[in-house]
């Protein structure tokens, strides 16, 4: 059976799904998660496969694909039984700023504010958990796109704090992008200074 090229694809799970020519890199999630490192950043150039080597972490540890091994079957993090023991295990935060790009910083700022209000949206279940207090759901409810920066700068780790409380887990958390925005603000910055 031919495989498809699936070009401009950064979804692993589509990928998968749908049998696309797909390069293994799962040797990555061996490699980071026996480093056991608290802090990783990766920068490659753009078009170097970032987001989907995040897509590929978070379709890999999140609860949200628990019980989906069948993306990882004759995949090279498959023939470790302790990996696959992690499969769909952890809570995650998997934050992409790559349709974030703005023209100017206000924008760019309410659209990152956008995508951490529709993260918070996606964990509204846990308003009715125990887990919560009334200060927890005061703070929740302050996360919009308009919300002031000091709400916005503590907002994911909040999120993490919850998590934890309800899962008994750390959270692993994998941003996509960021770093490019802010230095394509910068230069734009720079740009219109002159």
């Amino acid at each position: 059976m031919k495989r498809e090229i699936s070009t401009g694809n950064q979804t692993f799970e589509d990928m998968r799904i749908h049998g696309d020519f797909y390069i293994d890199k799962t040797e990555f999630i061996l490699e980071w998660w026996k480093g056991r490192d608290a802090v990783t950043l990766i920068t490659r150039p753009r078009r170097f496969g970032k987001t989907l080597n995040m897509s590929m972490l978070n379709s890999f540890f999140s609860y949200k694909f628990e019980n989906r091994g069948d993306l990882f079957e004759g995949l090279k993090v498959w023939e470790d039984p302790d990996m696959r023991a992690q499969q769909g295990k952890w809570p995650v935060i998997f934050l992409s700023f790559a349709e974030a790009k703005q023209p100017d910083c206000i924008a760019l700022k309410e659209s990152i504010n956008q995508l951490i209000a529709d993260l918070y949206n996606e964990y509204r279940w846990l308003l009715d958990n125990p887990v919560f207090s009334d200060e927890d759901r005061a703070f929740y409810h302050k996360v919009k796109d308009t919300m002031p920066d000091r709400i916005a700068a503590i907002s994911i780790r909040k999120m993490c704090e919850w998590l934890f409380r309800y899962y008994g887990k750390r959270v692993l958390v994998f941003l996509d992008t960021i770093i490019c925005l802010f230095a394509h603000m910068k230069l734009r910055l720079s740009y219109e200074l002159m």
